[in-house]
């Protein structure tokens, strides 16, 4: 199983919004085919381990790191070729929380006298798929916040300067981050103060769409985002009652625009925003900044995964990493679990999950499906 999470990975950023999924055809502790999903509209990873078992696949043993598909789609069924292979067994990571999924190709298999087991490294083959499984269970994306700031928490001097704070190391980290994610995201403050192009550039992968949060449309017509050849992978996200006329000429430059409702200051209401984004498909969304979105975000709990970059740099004065969040007493602070520091470079790099409430926490559960092994 930690081989097919390995072939899995391979996947990162081509499949969405269809997970990525690794698999291994074995006999008598051989490995006879491998395969994983490699893009979205590609073959299924069970279906590619199984051609490259070449004909060798009866009384073999089928470890996937998600239960196979049952039901037409893209292409058919995986379950159905699994059992033409003759495979006797099969090892199964974790469920498929869809519901045209979840537990029904488990129970065809075992209805057609395969051995199945489930739960094999649950939790390391749910995080894998951490982005697919949220949008699947609430509609939303799955958000990250990403940021770099000194050793006193500050992201940019007080004259606004950011760049560049992290080492070219953890540069490279973010530049990973966008390639893996569905779509980047920053606030008109970062795009009026940086005009970032937002692109992976120093590492190979594909360019994310573009999502700036701009409630009162201020804009520049001649931003980088606006006239490079990404523009039509552009969303700018404003509120009713802008300037129509200015709304129009950026249609016109090839960008989208999406309309958000207001939330009680007036600005955009980011959980009607990440509502609107699950519904076009997007799974998962990289906040970069500024200081005021990644405060909103963390405010209105609606991060999932946050990553600090923080040098070994004390700047004094400056933008603070975050604002106000209005927390006047220690047990109302959010509180990071699954943390991990890593040092890149000069950099250290801390990364977890943000602890929820009830109410927000749901999607994390697990499929209904009751986990058992083998065939009853």
């Amino acid at each position: 199983m930690r081989e097919a999470l390995l072939l899995a990975r391979r996947g990162l950023g081509k499949t969405s919004p269809k997970p990525l999924v690794g698999a291994l055809v074995v006999k008598e502790g051989k490995i006879l085919g491998k395969g994983y999903h490699r893009r979205y509209g590609a073959a299924h990873a069970e279906i590619i381990a199984l051609r490259n078992a070449k004909g060798k696949t009866r009384g073999t043993t089928l470890y996937v790191t998600l239960e196979p598909c049952c039901h037409f789609g893209w292409t058919p069924p995986c379950v159905n070729a699994i059992i033409e292979a003759g495979v006797s067994e099969v090892v199964i990571g974790t469920l498929d929380p869809n519901p045209r999924v979840n537990g029904k190709g488990i129970q065809f298999l075992r209805d057609h006298g395969i051995n199945v087991t489930v739960g094999v490294l649950e939790e390391r083959c749910r995080d894998l798929n951490e982005a697919y499984f949220k949008h699947i269970q609430t509609g939303m994306p799955f958000v990250t916040l990403k940021f770099a700031q000194s050793l006193n928490g500050r992201i940019a001097t007080k004259t606004g300067r950011s760049q560049w704070i992290s080492s070219p190391e953890t540069l490279r980290l973010a530049h990973k981050l966008r390639s893996t994610h569905d779509a980047v995201l920053v606030g008109i403050g970062t795009t009026l103060a940086d005009d970032p192009s937002l692109t992976v550039r120093f590492v190979k992968g594909q360019n994310p769409q573009r999502i700036i949060v701009d409630s009162r449309l201020r804009i520049p017509l001649g931003a980088q985002i606006l006239s490079d050849d990404g523009v039509d992978r552009t969303i700018i996200v404003a509120t009713k009652g802008v300037n129509r006329k200015k709304a129009l000429r950026i249609q016109h430059l090839g960008a989208e625009i999406l309309w958000a409702e207001k939330n009680r200051r007036g600005g955009v209401d980011l959980r009607d925003l990440l509502e609107k984004l699950g519904h076009m498909g997007i799974t998962s969304v990289l906040v970069e900044g500024g200081s005021q979105i990644i405060t909103s975000f963390l405010k209105e709990r609606l991060a999932d995964k946050i990553v600090i970059v923080m040098a070994p740099k004390l700047i004094g004065k400056g933008i603070e990493a975050l604002g106000d969040m209005e927390i006047l007493n220690l047990k109302e602070a959010l509180r990071i679990s699954r943390m991990k520091t890593k040092r890149i470079g000069d950099d250290i790099v801390i990364e977890g999950y943000l602890q929820r409430g009830r109410e927000v926490r749901g999607w994390r559960r697990k499929a209904k499906f009751q986990m058992t092994k083998g065939k009853g």
